[in-house]
């Protein structure tokens, strides 16, 4: 009887001690993947704030307008009541105004620094 019980002991010591290895290497393993998570997290957050920090971004606002603009026009050519034909001269027409507007405005601010003098 004796033989028996210190059998059942040893095998359970045998399955913790087998438990405790294995635990031992998914808590590694977990651990590991927790920091290359936090190190590409933080990669991630310096690479937004390069991004975002001390740079001009005109150009990208200016392309992103662009680009509003040109889906508001598409969106409005096609729920416009207007026929095909119709809407293409009026666009054409303002796009005339515009660019004749846009000519005006810099021919007389256009200037040599010597105004004035």
């Amino acid at each position: 009887m004796n033989n028996l019980i210190r059998s059942i002991l040893k095998t359970a010591v045998y399955f913790l001690d087998q438990t405790d290895r294995f635990t031992s290497d998914v808590r590694d393993r977990v651990a590991e993947g927790v920091d290359r998570a936090a190190d590409r997290v933080s990669d991630l957050r310096k690479q937004a704030e390069d991004l975002y920090s001390g740079e001009d971004h005109t150009v990208r606002n200016v392309l992103t307008f662009v680009a509003g603009v040109g889906v508001g026009i598409g969106a409005a050519m096609l729920f416009a009541p207007a026929s095909g034909k119709e809407i293409r001269s009026q666009i054409g027409d303002k796009v005339q105004e515009i660019g004749g507007r846009v000519r005006e405005r810099f021919s007389t601010r256009t200037s040599t620094g010597t105004e004035g003098r």
